[in-house]
């Protein structure tokens, strides 16, 4: 079977497709995948990091207004679907698989001029442009969100990567809190806002850092590579507030967690809800609203708490968050709460209907 995925641009069209490629090689080694993306995404690392092939096409940004950019745009987009079919060709294709995003538009226009099968897996609660017209073009579409506009939706979740999804943060919490210097048996707070941090939550925490201390809370925090907020140093023996610029092992960083803080990105919401650790979720002010939509469903079911980014502040975690950090029934109740919102085996399931979509295929050939 020769898959090709479409989901470049940002981390959370990526993640979703390299979970899915995993998933196809775990059942058959020999599987051959490729990866769609354009030069100016993550995916020019992420991919061949994961060990995949990636062919490149050229990027077509969707104007969102009636500006003169958009006369560009019949052209440019031409060209991408003429390089798009041109992978197709190459990688004689039995399927294309696109997650939105800037290539999964020439992607879903090339399969169907070339008449190869197409899966759209929408991730987001208000579905992208690309994967608004790609289910036009198909019965197949995965969603992670039950009441998805799109049409033929079927439930699938978002595929995470086996590290996260088979993760038992009770198991390793130990473990993962000696690797990140933290006490054994302190209430833990996990802060993070994406790969490249998030100011307002950062200055927020750092703000509340005394609070925390005088609470007996011990704080991990990923701060992003481009910040500089620093707590004053912790008395040694004490709650401490640990600041890391990235982290690669967001497995232990869960692991060694209570409970998180942090913006409410697809991604991050289906991977905390899958293992079952509680958070406030701080959504982002810009946009379509979407990350509010991501975590309001865990937020109605018990598994965590919902504050608009313009009234965060160290006063509103010492008055809403800390008492809740101090009550080990009510985290332990959240996390109950947010695990029974979480899919561990979406990886699985949309590797399922890729078999069952090219097994069909070859049959009506036939």
């Amino acid at each position: 079977m020769r898959v090709v995925l479409a989901g470049g641009g940002t981390a959370g069209h990526i993640e979703p497709a390299l979970a899915l490629a995993d998933a196809l090689r775990r059942n058959d080694p020999n599987v051959g995948i490729t990866c769609l993306g354009t030069e100016r995404g993550l995916e020019t690392r992420l991919v061949p990091a994961r060990g995949y092939e990636l062919a490149l096409i050229p990027p077509v940004p969707l104007p969102r207004t009636l500006t003169p950019q958009l006369l560009t745009v019949p052209g440019r987009l031409r060209g991408a679907i003429n390089a798009a079919a041109s992978v197709l060709d190459t990688a004689r294709a039995d399927v294309l698989v696109g997650f939105g995003g800037y290539v999964a538009t020439p992607g879903y226009l090339a399969a169907r001029k070339r008449h190869v099968p197409i899966i759209v897996h929408e991730a987001n609660p208000k579905p992208g442009l690309a994967n608004k017209l790609g289910s036009r073009f198909t019965e197949h579409v995965a969603v992670s969100h039950h009441d998805s506009p799109l049409p033929h939706a079927r439930f699938v979740g978002i595929p995470l990567r086996r590290e996260i999804a088979t993760l038992d943060r009770l198991a390793l919490g130990d473990k993962a809190r000696s690797y990140f210097g933290l006490l054994p048996d302190l209430p833990t707070l996990l802060i993070f806002g994406g790969s490249q941090g998030a100011r307002s939550l950062n200055q927020a925490a750092v703000a509340a850092a005394p609070y925390f201390r005088q609470a007996g809370i011990q704080v991990l925090h990923i701060v992003g590579p481009k910040n500089t907020e620093q707590p004053e140093p912790a008395p040694p023996g004490g709650p401490q507030y640990v600041t890391i610029p990235y982290c690669d092992r967001m497995d232990l960083a869960y692991a060694a967690a209570d409970m998180a803080m942090c913006r409410a990105g697809a991604m991050t919401c289906a991977e905390l809800a899958a293992v079952a650790l509680p958070a406030v979720y701080v959504p982002l002010p810009i946009g379509n609203g979407e990350q509010r939509l991501n975590a309001e469903p865990i937020v109605a079911a018990g598994g965590g708490m919902l504050v608009d980014n313009a009234e965060l502040s160290a006063e509103w975690i010492a008055r809403e968050l800390l008492p809740v950090l101090r009550d080990p029934n009510r985290v332990a109740r959240m996390s109950e709460a947010a695990g029974r919102m979480g899919r561990r085996d979406a990886d699985v399931a949309l590797a399922r209907m890729v078999y069952d979509v090219v097994r069909a295929a070859g049959s009506s050939a036939r």
